[in-house]
């Protein structure tokens, strides 16, 4: 769908006023979804559409991928998550995946960075090395 440049300066004017510290508030959200679609003022499809992408986008960005080979130990999460929340703030997700191809190690993933710590990328490294 092709949005108007007015659109999209809307939906991301409406998606700042509706963040607290950072964070989206989720009943302000609503109020200025409903206010949208009740007055139907000119492109606000294009503004709704432009405002579902910012909200998908803000969602990945606080949501955490953990790959281990093995389960992790409460511990070991625990220390993790602390120390996500001290660097990305507390409104973090975390989902934990076991994933054996990693032979050791853990891979974390949030947004678009990715520390990985796992024996395979070890490997692979040290195979494009040679």
């Amino acid at each position: 769908m092709k949005v108007s440049k007015d659109a999209t300066n809307t939906a991301r004017r409406i998606f700042r006023l509706c963040q607290t510290d950072g964070v989206l508030d989720e009943a302000k959200f609503r109020l200025a979804l409903r206010k949208i679609v009740e007055q139907k003022p000119r492109g606000y499809r294009g503004t709704l559409h432009v405002l579902h992408r910012l909200i998908r986008k803000d969602v990945a960005s606080r949501h955490v991928i953990v790959e281990s080979a093995q389960p992790l130990g409460a511990q070991t999460r625990d220390g993790l998550i602390d120390k996500l929340k001290a660097k990305r703030g507390d409104s973090l997700t975390f989902e934990y995946i076991v994933n054996p191809e990693l032979i050791g190690g853990i891979r974390v993933k949030l947004a678009d960075d990715v520390w990985d710590g796992s024996i395979k990328a070890r490997l692979e490294r040290i195979a494009n090395a040679f």
